[in-house]
C-alpha cells in the first residue's frame, strides 16, 4: 500500500514483481492514475480515489509555493493530507480484508497499521526514506538540514508526529469500524522495517534500533524499457545530452525556468534532454529534446549528466546508471537526497529551486560534465548498487511469516 506520486510507486513495481515469480500473490494498491504502471509490472492492481496530480494543481496545491522552508511546507502539505487520508480507508481496509500480510509505504503506515491490528494481520514497513529519528542526520522531510546530535533527534520525532497527525481522524476511526478502542497508548514499535535504499548511499544510523534495516534499492520494473524513435534519433545524431527533469514537482513559472534551463545548457555547451514532468517544463531547438514519461534504465546511462530534482526514486535512478549530477531539490527529502549526491563525490554542488540562478545551473554543468573525477565515482558506486539485492531481504521477510 502506497500512496504519492510517481516516485512513491514505481520502485514497489520491481519489487511486486519479484516476489510474484517467487511465488506470492502481490496486489500493489494505490491511486488510479498508476494502474498502467502496476499492471506493466505483472502485479493485480487495487485503486485509491486520490489523484495526487489532481491535488497539487489546485488550488490547495498551488500555495505550497508559497512556503519557503521546509518546516512551513510541510506544515501546509499535512493540512492538504489530512484532508485527504480519509478518503482513502475504505479501499484500503477492503484490499487488507483479502489479504494475508501488509506491505506498507511511509505514505501509508500511520493507518496500515491500525488495518492490520484490527484484522490481526502482520505487517512489514517499506519506506523509501530513513524516516526513524537519529542523532546522525536531520529528518529528511525538512530537507536534511542538521540540529546537532540531540536536535536531529528531537526534530525527527516532531516530523512523524507531523506525519501521524495526518491520519489523526481517519485512525481512531478505522480503529472503531474494527472494534478496537479510539486509542490506545503509544507503543515502542518494533516492528519488521525494511529501508527501499542502499546502506552505501545512506549509512545505517548507529543509534537505530535492530528492527529498522537497510534492505537495498527496489528498482522499477523496466524488463520492457524502451525508447521512444524520436528520442532515439535525438541521442544518435550528437553527444550525450544532459538529462533535466523535475519528476512530480510543480513550479510557479514553468514557462521561465524552461528558458532558464534550456539557456544554461547551451552557455555550458551542451545538448539537452528535458522531462516535461508535473511541472510542465519544455524548450525547443535542434539542441533540446522534450520528452514525457520515459524509463529512467533505459535513458539515464545515455546521458552526459543528469539534472533532476532529487526524488528518492529518481536520486536512485542517477545513481543506478553511474553518471554525474546535478541535483536541483524543491522541497522536502530532495534536499536531503542532494546532499548524499554531493558527500558521495557524484555531484559538485546542489541548486536548490527557491535559490536557481541559471549562471549557477551554467557553472554546476561545466564542473559536473568537464571534471572526470565525478563519472569516475559515480560508475563505481554504480557498480556495487548493481552488486547488491535489495529484493532478498523483503523476500525472506515475508517467507518467514508463512513458516
Amino acid at each position: 500500500m502506497t500512496a504519492g506520486s510517481r516516485g512513491d510507486v514505481a520502485p514497489y513495481t520491481g519489487l511486486g514483481h519479484a516476489l510474484s515469480r517467487a511465488g506470492h500473490e502481490v496486489t500493489l494498491v494505490t491511486h488510479g492514475r498508476f494502474e498502467g504502471l502496476v499492471t506493466g509490472a505483472g502485479v493485480r492492481f487495487r485503486p485509491l480515489p486520490v489523484d495526487p496530480r489532481a491535488e497539487l494543481e489546485s488550488a490547495r496545491g498551488q500555495s505550497l509555493h508559497r512556503s519557503a522552508t521546509g518546516a512551513g511546507k510541510l506544515v501546509r502539505v499535512v493540512a492538504m493530507a489530512r484532508a485527504l487520508a480519509g478518503r482513502m480507508t475504505d479501499d484500503m481496509l477492503a484490499a487488507a480484508r483479502s489479504s494475508d500480510l501488509l506491505l506498507l509505504a511511509g505514505s501509508t503506515a500511520p493507518l496500515g497499521h491500525a488495518i492490520a491490528e484490527g484484522l490481526a494481520l502482520p505487517s512489514i514497513d517499506l519506506p523509501l526514506q530513513p524516516l526513524a529519528p537519529t542523532r546522525e542526520f536531520g529528518p529528511p522531510m525538512l530537507g536534511g538540514r542538521s540540529w546537532g546530535g540531540l536536535g536531529n533527534r528531537l526534530a525527527g520525532h516532531g516530523v512523524n508526529l507531523a506525519i501521524e497527525r495526518v491520519f489523526s481522524a481517519a485512525v481512531p476511526d478505522v480503529r472503531a469500524r474494527l472494534g478496537l478502542p479510539r486509542s490506545k497508548p503509544r507503543p515502542t514499535r518494533t516492528g519488521r522495517v525494511l529501508h527501499g535504499f542502499s546502506p552505501l548511499v545512506v549509512r545505517r544510523p548507529r543509534d537505530w534500533r535492530p528492527h529498522l534495516q537497510m534492505a537495498g534499492y527496489w528498482w522499477p520494473y523496466d524488463a520492457e524499457a524502451q525508447l521512444p524513435a524520436v528520442l532515439r534519433d535525438f541521442l544518435d545524431a550528437g553527444p550525450p545530452p544532459v538529462f533535466v527533469g523535475l519528476g512530480s514537482a510543480t513550479v510557479p513559472d514553468p514557462t521561465r525556468l524552461s528558458a532558464e534551463v534550456a539557456g544554461a545548457l547551451r552557455r555550458a555547451g551542451l545538448r539537452g534532454v528535458i522531462q516535461r514532468g508535473w511541472g510542465g517544463l519544455a524548450a525547443d531547438g535542434d539542441d533540446v529534446l522534450t520528452i514525457g514519461d520515459v524509463p529512467h534504465s533505459a535513458l539515464f546511462p545515455r546521458m552526459a549528466a543528469v539534472v533532476h530534482h532529487c526524488g528518492a526514486g529518481t536520486t536512485a535512478a542517477g545513481l543506478r546508471a553511474g553518471v554525474p549530477a546535478v541535483p536541483l531539490p524543491v522541497q522536502f527529502d530532495e534536499g536531503f537526497w542532494g546532499a548524499r549526491l554531493v558527500a558521495l563525490g557524484v555531484a559538485p554542488c546542489a541548486v536548490p529551486l527557491r535559490k536557481f540562478s541559471a549562471e549557477a545551473l551554467t557553472a554546476a554543468l561545466r564542473q559536473a560534465t568537464g571534471d572526470p573525477s565525478y563519472g569516475r565515482r559515480a560508475r563505481s558506486l554504480a557498480d556495487a548498487l548493481r552488486a547488491e539485492d535489495g529484493v532478498a531481504p523483503v523476500l525472506a521477510a515475508v517467507n518467514s511469516f508463512e513458516d
